[in-house]
């Protein structure tokens, strides 16, 4: 068992296990947040001013590789896959099974679909859909204990760098993005991923490449603040310790066996 083998592991012992383990020892989960904003927006000003910084090669290790980068100076476990199963939400079904091997399966597939795609010959409406298929895939491997979103995201603009556009995720709200991105995980029982409420914030969100155009804001990031944790309860969530999760935004429904998924505690825990 490695030393993050179980998800109490992750966080410091009482008193301090509201406090997930970090490089600097940061025991206030406040002053975590803080430090951990700053330090990745640093790091990814870093790659966005030089890409070559990562190999671009759209698969697990590209993924894990700008996780790697951007949580470096915060998480020791910065890169490796989680060890444990999560969820978000009131979701049917959480994130890919650890112990099946669905997290490699999923970035598999999101590899496979970039290297299918022609990216340069896409106009605005095909790039929404392809760009909604492969982030629904990388969203639903949810590969790291935390910091999903950020390395996600940046993974995308490496993506879209195939293509005539860019990413401004400052054209899409926090609540959306969101909203969007719990409604593309699977139905109960599936793999199939379910994109369709992502493609129109693909769509809105690419900008046509000029030579003076930087890639946008991560929404979450907008949305995140050092008073924002979101921290989530312990397996056994009888125990009060501190970690429970923050509430999100309720989303509407996308059909009528999908309720509307704010953050919750369904499963081990919730996560970003």
């Amino acid at each position: 068992m490695t030393r993050f083998g179980t998800w109490e592991s992750y966080f410091y012992p009482p008193p301090d296990d509201a406090t997930m383990r970090n490089v600097e020892d940061i025991r206030d989960p406040n002053a975590l947040h803080s430090f951990e904003y700053s330090a990745t927006a640093l790091r990814q000003r870093q790659l966005n001013a030089d890409p070559s910084l990562i190999a671009h090669t759209y698969d697990a290790e590209h993924l894990r590789a700008i996780h790697r980068y951007l949580f470096q100076d915060v998480y020791e476990w910065a890169g490796e896959y989680r060890t444990q199963n999560m969820s978000k939400g009131n979701a049917m079904r959480g994130f890919a099974d650890v112990t099946t091997g669905e997290i490699d399966r999923y970035l598999a597939d999101a590899q496979r679909l970039v290297q299918q795609t022609e990216w340069g010959r896409l106009d605005r409406d095909q790039f929404g859909a392809a760009a909604a298929n492969v982030f629904a895939h990388v969203n639903q491997a949810h590969p790291f204990r935390e910091g999903n979103g950020r390395s996600s995201n940046v993974f995308m603009e490496h993506v879209a760098q195939r293509s005539r556009f860019t990413l401004d995720y400052a054209r899409v709200s926090p609540q959306v993005w969101n909203q969007s991105s719990e409604f593309s995980v699977p139905d109960r029982g599936r793999y199939e991923v379910v994109p369709d409420s992502l493609v129109p914030v693909f769509r809105h969100i690419a900008v046509e490449r000029t030579s003076t155009t930087t890639p946008g804001v991560d929404p979450a990031a907008l949305a995140r603040s050092p008073l924002s944790a979101s921290y989530p309860k312990a397996p056994d969530s009888s125990k009060d310790s501190g970690r429970g999760a923050a509430t999100g935004q309720q989303s509407p429904a996308r059909g009528t066996a999908r309720p509307g998924r704010g953050y919750g505690t369904n499963g081990p825990g919730v996560g970003r």
